[in-house]
């Protein structure tokens, strides 16, 4: 190649790296701006008093589960619509930004944008795919209990359902995994990602996760499993009794408290004193 030749391709490829540089900065741009103005219209909403209550009730305390959350004080429909008004103007590296913020509602308005985008997307499975991973990637930032219960039921639960369905059983791996951890968040996000299978009467994994957790120390699991039992109760009970039957006595008390709080008073009384035998037969 002549030597003009090689300078015109070079300023060919110059040319062609100062477009591209200026499209990741122009995108950049943009992408800052609308996290700005969903943080902005947030903090419109904020409320001090509020947020001091918000601080004692999600434990932000030292040493406790939510040790350093910090809240502006916006009730969560104020923060679902602030989502649904820009979830179409977001894209993943700007819901990273959300969720990488210090402030408990920027981080749960970007978890309600991916819910947004994950039923916006229904039938296109390589969409929905991308977000679960995405989500899967960034659990441990959905850092409280209602971050991980206004998500995962959807995006993690949702998209695994569907991948069990089309015969790919092997994805759920990932709940079993999660249940494992010694992250609080990915455990209940494997607890809760079962509620997508509990709504279509499939309940075996969320038998199998709550075998898995009935020795776990935490409080935040033994709600969030008793829960995910009752839920399979309100569908089945019998089934519902017959896990309890099996595992009852060696349940944490609020696991077993919140299982059976739909129950009648007189057979709650004997579960908790542990006098079940035959369950579907209380009188």
């Amino acid at each position: 190649m002549d030597t003009a030749k090689q300078v015109k391709k070079s300023l060919f490829l110059s040319l062609e790296k100062r477009k591209k540089n200026a499209g990741e900065k122009e995108r950049e741009s943009l992408r800052i701006c609308v996290c700005n103005t969903i943080k902005k219209e947030l903090r419109q909403s904020a409320n001090q008093e509020k947020a001091r209550l918000l601080q004692r009730f999600f434990k932000t305390g030292k040493g406790e589960y939510g040790e350093g959350d910090v809240f502006l004080g916006v009730v969560v429909p104020e923060t679902r619509r602030v989502a649904k008004k820009h979830f179409m103007e977001i894209d993943f590296a700007g819901v990273e930004r959300l969720l990488d913020s210090k402030m408990h509602e920027d981080r749960l308005c970007g978890l309600l944008i991916l819910v947004l985008k994950f039923n916006k997307a229904k039938g296109d499975e390589k969409m929905r795919k991308e977000i679960f991973d995405f989500y899967i990637s960034h659990a441990k930032l959905a850092n409280n209990w209602d971050l991980v219960d206004l998500s995962a039921p959807a995006i993690s639960g949702g998209y695994l359902w569907e991948a069990c369905e089309s015969g790919n059983e092997t994805e759920k791996e990932i709940l079993y995994r999660f249940a494992k951890s010694e992250n609080l968040w990915e455990r209940r996000i494997a607890v809760l990602s079962t509620f997508a299978f509990i709504r279509e009467k499939s309940f075996s994994d969320s038998f199998r996760i709550a075998e898995m957790l009935l020795q776990d120390k935490h409080d935040l699991i033994h709600k969030a499993v008793g829960w995910m039992l009752r839920e399979i109760g309100k569908r089945d009970k019998k089934a519902e009794e017959n896990f309890l039957e099996k595992h009852c006595a060696k349940m944490p008390r609020t696991m077993l408290r919140y299982a059976i709080e739909k129950f009648p008073q007189a057979e709650r009384e004997k579960y908790l004193r542990g006098f079940v035998q035959n369950p579907g037969s209380h009188k």
